[in-house]
């Protein structure tokens, strides 16, 4: 009985990375303010397998995601696009699904991607920091000039979406990935 939970699981966790994958290479809209920046749904399917099977598995779900859609649809970022992926969407899943495995009910869904979603943008201001520089050979002034107008703005928004999508769909969804 073990192993057909476990193969279930891994059968929901491999879908839900295809899933992520194939969200980022269909859907990918450029921001305005700073197109090298896109906004993209990957993040949906980690964060309902965050809530479904708990924050260890969210983050092993957003490695895997992250390397293959590092390698594939998403190349032009190399390394530094999987290392990013991998420290902010982790801290977000890490902590809603830390947060509402407590106490799993709508409320408590919405204050842990809520939270995530904030955890996600300050990530995100630390990576853009660090690699950023290296990745668009631009100097630290230079990005630390976009963090306000550009960098928090952009992943505010991304987050935000992200994590609204999947409070409206991870009840539905989390049903079927159980079943």
């Amino acid at each position: 009985m073990d192993t057909t939970i476990s193969t279930r699981k891994m059968v929901s966790m491999a879908m839900l990375i295809a899933i992520s994958v194939v969200l980022v290479y269909f859907v990918h809209l450029p921001f305005p303010p700073a197109p090298f920046l896109e906004y993209d749904p990957a993040d949906i399917p980690i964060l309902i397998g965050a809530f479904v099977f708990g924050p260890s598995t969210g983050l092993l779900l957003t490695i895997l995601a992250s390397v293959i859609q590092g390698i594939t649809v998403s190349s032009g970022s190399g390394w530094i696009g999987i290392v990013m992926h991998i420290f902010a969407t982790g801290c977000c899943a890490v902590a809603a699904g830390s947060i509402y495995q407590k106490n799993p009910s709508m409320k408590q869904a919405a204050i842990a991607l809520v939270v995530g979603a904030l955890l996600q943008t300050a990530a995100m201001v630390v990576m853009n920091l660090i690699f950023t520089p290296l990745f668009m050979n631009q100097p630290l002034d230079t990005v630390l000039a976009m963090i306000v107008p550009i960098i928090i703005p952009f992943n505010l928004l991304k987050a935000g979406v992200n994590c609204l999508v999947t409070l409206l769909l991870f009840r539905s969804i989390g049903k079927a990935v159980r079943a």
